[in-house]
């Protein structure tokens, strides 16, 4: 069995952001940029999870970004993927990244494609359905636990009130997050190792995107904290009738 894991470039939640360009793109320089979580702790750990098993075959990596996102997808080698695709192309938009991916996972053939439920910059969500659509393959998303026996997927995820327990047909497009598997560290072999394996770049699918972003906007600075004397039970009191905001 063939899977294939998307991985994804994100900035560090440690980082601070600056915009530029009139508050219409992003000033990367001096920002630190890791793998999206959900991609690296529970879908590439568990594709690794599932080769050590003996279930799978081949876990291969694959990215959409230009070559500054190469230390990303090394890092996800360095792991245990087996072979690293980044597809040279710059997009903010889920409909061409899902794309880009599919046309390449169309000529290889993968039994499993897994990814995080969704990455920590734009929060959109939307890859993993969008390439389940596009490579004519079930969906599922939220995924807390994968199982494969043969040629089918038992797949728990979380739904409103409670858990819901899945089973389904390869091949599959499945969106991971907390529970699928437990985070790991490279070691220091794999980090060697992973700095001269070849990297594949391919040029990407002459795709159309379907949004654009007009503008970002950071959120609006804390407000000050007010501390009060623990003997000053009135000015409390006082300040949770006239200032307190009920959330």
């Amino acid at each position: 069995m063939k899977i294939l894991v998307c991985i994804s470039q994100v900035p560090d939640t440690s980082t601070k952001i600056v915009l530029k360009d009139n508050n219409t793109a992003i000033n990367k320089q001096g920002v630190t940029y890791v793998i999206n979580p959900y991609d690296e702790w529970y879908a590439l750990i568990r594709a690794l999870e599932l080769k050590e098993s003996g279930i799978a075959t081949d876990v291969h990596l694959i990215t959409v970004g230009k070559a500054d996102t190469e230390p990303v997808i090394r890092k996800a080698l360095a792991l245990g993927g087996d072979e690293a695709i980044r597809i040279d192309a710059d997009s903010n938009d889920p409909y061409e990244t899902a794309n880009y991916i599919a046309e390449y996972a169309k000529s290889v053939g993968y039994d499993l494609v897994l990814c995080g439920k969704e990455s920590i910059d734009y929060n959109n969500g939307a890859v993993g359905a969008m390439l389940a659509e596009l490579l004519d393959t079930d969906y599922i998303g939220f995924a807390s636990n994968i199982q494969i026996e043969g040629n089918i997927a038992t797949v728990k995820r979380e739904i409103e009130g409670g858990e819901e327990t899945n089973t389904c047909n390869l091949p599959l497009v499945i969106a991971c997050q907390k529970g699928v598997a437990e985070a790991r560290i490279p070691n220091m072999r794999g980090i060697m190792a992973a700095r001269t394996r070849p990297l594949k770049v391919i040029t990407p699918a002459a795709v159309n995107a379907v949004t654009d972003i007009l503008s970002y906007e950071l959120p609006p600075a804390k407000a000050g904290i007010k501390l009060i004397s623990p003997d000053d039970m009135d000015e409390l009191v006082e300040l949770l009738h006239t200032e307190a905001k009920v959330i």
